[in-house]
């Protein structure tokens, strides 16, 4: 079967940006994706109908199984959302999750703390944004729901601290991924005054977006600013008296311990079997054991089953020593917590089909032909920026706009001014992330409307107006990088803008 090239053309872009507009518009995320990948499919074939079908139905079962045989990755993220949802909902029928939000209701004082609790859990989950996103979630949501945080700024609180903490961490599942095509450039064009690590270090201290996303939502969770449309999803929470009472629906006489105990092995399981599974890897190319080679070569998915495993045991054994449950309740939970998820994995496995259709359109490579290449050199990294935040935005992944738009952002410095290399890296890394935050069809995107059992077009309409207030500091701040190459003044730029934001919005509340 053969496909038409869309690389060169902008009908590359017609499906993805379809399925978001509709998404947008009509807020039915299936609908809307289905309309998208049908439409691709269309295309790619040539209008043809019955090869359109046998298309799709090759990138469907591509999901679960593939040339190399099963697709252990999405399977494996699949099982971790059920594991999580059957967790859940353990938790929340031993009365764990009441016993934690009557325990954080003395000890965390109001609003503000419920939401810094939220945030600030972020340094201790930042090996992976998946993980973090639905753990997170699983322990902040009965103490921001005790407080009549709505689920949307839980939402955002998730997502803005999830992809932008991983992207920054060199011992992180991104950060293992991203030196690993740095190290390759480097090579490519002999530069040898950086290390692969000292060079993403370097390019994390550059990465704005990524930075000013995290300190945006602190500023956020101190000083209540709510923008857009999070303004009526405040109001609302806060005048449901049922809202705070979201989890009131289970045993009165949980403890405390039965939701910190499975959440620390959740979290200790996951962080072994990293280690785990990256050595091996390590050892069969014959290379010695050292902690950031294993996350460099880890296999996140079947980390992240087996830290779901060895906590709902931790969570079954602590309700059988309990005794508080009876067997009934207990099952019955294991079908509740699974089907709380259903929703969750039926538009991740429609996101990874549109994605499929995307690298099918090569959208990514036509979004890259963009950039002329008799542009000013200082304006680069600000291109650079806006052009990564646009294709993470088209193709709902940041990991693949790294891919992509890394070779490409190192061979346009190398020739134009090498002294723009890392720069023009660091704006392609905080633009991926800013694109990924903004789309619909991203797995972080979506995991954090799960994590934090919100409406997902609620949490994408909400949070837009954050990321697009920081994209544009971002964008200045690449700017002044740019025709200035000092880090340290583009830094301080971007924090001066941003601050005239915040306070200008920060003024119309009142």
């Amino acid at each position: 079967m053969n496909l038409i090239d869309y690389s060169t053309s902008a009908w590359s872009v017609v499906p993805p940006l379809l399925a978001l507009l509709l998404a947008i518009f009509t807020r039915r995320v299936i609908i809307s994706l289905s309309i998208g990948i049908i439409a691709g499919a269309l295309m790619l074939n040539n209008g043809n109908p019955i090869d359109a079908i046998i298309h799709l139905k090759n990138n469907i079962l591509s999901l679960v199984y593939g040339e190399d045989g099963l697709n252990s990755n999405n399977i494996n993220i699949i099982l971790f959302l059920i594991l999580l949802g059957i967790l859940t909902a353990l938790l929340s029928i031993s009365g764990s999750n009441q016993a934690f939000a009557s325990w954080a209701q003395n000890h965390i004082k109001g609003r503000r703390g419920a939401k810094l609790m939220a945030a600030s859990l972020v340094f201790f989950t930042f090996i992976d944004d998946y993980f973090h996103s639905l753990a997170v979630g699983a322990i902040a949501r009965p103490v921001t729901d005790k407080f009549q945080i709505s689920r949307a700024k839980l939402a955002y609180i998730l997502d803005s601290t999830a992809a932008p903490m991983c992207v920054l961490m060199p011992i992180s599942s991104w950060g293992a991924y991203i030196i690993t095509l740095v190290a390759g450039l480097l090579a490519t064009y002999s530069i040898t005054e950086y290390s692969p690590l000292g060079a993403f270090m370097t390019m994390s201290a550059m990465n704005f977006y990524a930075i000013f996303s995290i300190i945006m939502v602190f500023i956020v969770s101190y000083y209540t600013l709510d923008i857009g449309s999070m303004v009526r999803f405040e109001k609302e929470a806060l005048a449901d008296d049922k809202f705070k009472h979201s989890n009131m629906d289970s045993n009165t006489e949980g403890k405390v311990r039965n939701l910190i105990l499975p959440i620390v092995v959740l979290i200790v399981g996951t962080v072994t079997m990293m280690m785990i599974t990256g050595n091996q890897a390590l050892a069969e190319s014959g290379k010695p054991f050292d902690i950031l080679g294993a996350f460099e070569n880890t296999t996140v998915g079947i980390s992240l089953v087996v830290g779901g495993i060895s906590s709902l045991i931790i969570a079954s054994l602590l309700i059988m020593f309990d005794k508080k449950i009876n067997i009934k309740e207990y099952t019955s939970s294991y079908l509740i917590g699974a089907k709380s998820m259903s929703g969750a994995i039926l538009i991740l496995f429609f996101a990874w089909t549109i994605n499929g259709i995307v690298g099918d359109m090569q959208t990514g490579k036509y979004l890259s032909t963009l950039v002329a290449d008799t542009i000013n050199p200082a304006f680069l990294p600000a291109i650079l920026f806006v052009l990564g935040s646009f294709m993470a935005f088209s193709t709902g992944t940041s990991w693949g706009t790294f891919g992509i738009m890394l070779p490409i952002a190192a061979a346009m410095a190398a020739n134009a001014d090498p002294s723009l290399l890392l720069p023009s890296l660091s704006a392609v890394m905080a633009g991926a992330v800013c694109g990924d935050h903004c789309s619909p069809i991203s797995d972080t995107t979506i995991l954090s409307s799960t994590g934090a059992q919100c409406n997902h077009i609620d949490h994408v309409t909400s949070q837009l107006p954050y990321a697009l207030v920081v994209a544009v500091a971002t964008m200045i701040g690449y700017l002044i990088l740019g025709f200035t190459k000092s880090a340290l003044l583009s830094f301080i730029g971007t924090a001066i803008l941003l601050a005239i934001f915040i306070i200008i919005f920060k003024s119309k509340q009142k």
